[in-house]
């Protein structure tokens, strides 16, 4: 598994340009029936807009998708892919809804438009890297506790909630790549008494 820039999971963002509205949706998925559901459910959503462009880049088989939904050729699909190229966005769905207002905006105008709703949706997304970690479990004193939770996170890790007991259960993820450092550290300053013990591989979410 290798780190890649996605989003953290939903976001809307809507503007207005010269009375036509656009609503942009975007979404982490992870493969392309995800993507399509995402699509139909935006589609469902707005049933009387005028236009429902999409886009998606995905890392399952380097997936590429994009639609015009009846714009002219080039104006919204290729614009909202780009701004998730622009953003370096894999595993991701832009569905960009527009509902006319009267008001032709030309080729220009609609990529614009397209675009800044595109981008607007991203950020209410929250794009973040998403990179590799393992989970493991320790069991320690509760004199030891506070000082291996320091530790943890001191490395990038995250301890999730303990179980007290006659000692202290605790979980933590940490990115794959401090793993061994930080167990190298836990042998040293608990002269190998504490042992953790590695759990599934994971995935976390880092805010960009």
């Amino acid at each position: 598994m290798t780190e890649y820039r996605t989003l953290l999971g939903e976001g809307r963002a809507e503007i207005e340009e010269k009375r036509s509205v656009f609503i942009g949706s975007a979404a982490f998925v992870t493969t392309e029936e995800e993507a399509v559901a995402f699509i139909n459910r935006i589609r469902a959503e707005f049933p009387d807009a005028r236009h429902n462009v999409y886009a998606y880049l995905l890392r399952e088989g380097a997936k590429t998708r994009y639609s015009d939904d009846k714009e002219p050729q080039g104006t919204a699909g290729i614009p909202v892919l780009e701004v998730l190229r622009k953003n370096g966005c894999l595993d991701a769905v832009i569905v960009v809804t527009r509902y006319f207002g009267g008001i032709l905006l030309g080729a220009g105008g609609l990529a614009r438009a397209y675009t800044e709703a595109a981008a607007a949706a991203v950020r209410a997304a929250v794009p973040v890297l998403r990179r590799p970690a393992i989970e493991y479990t320790l069991t320690c004193s509760y004199a030891e506790y506070p000082r291996l939770c320091q530790l943890i996170e001191r490395f990038g890790g995250a301890p999730k909630e303990p179980c007290f007991a006659a000692d202290v259960t605790l979980s933590y993820t940490i990115p794959e790549k401090d793993a061994d450092r930080l167990l190298a550290e836990f042998t040293e300053v608990t002269g190998g008494k504490v042992l953790p013990r590695r759990g599934k591989e994971d995935w976390e979410k880092v805010p960009v």
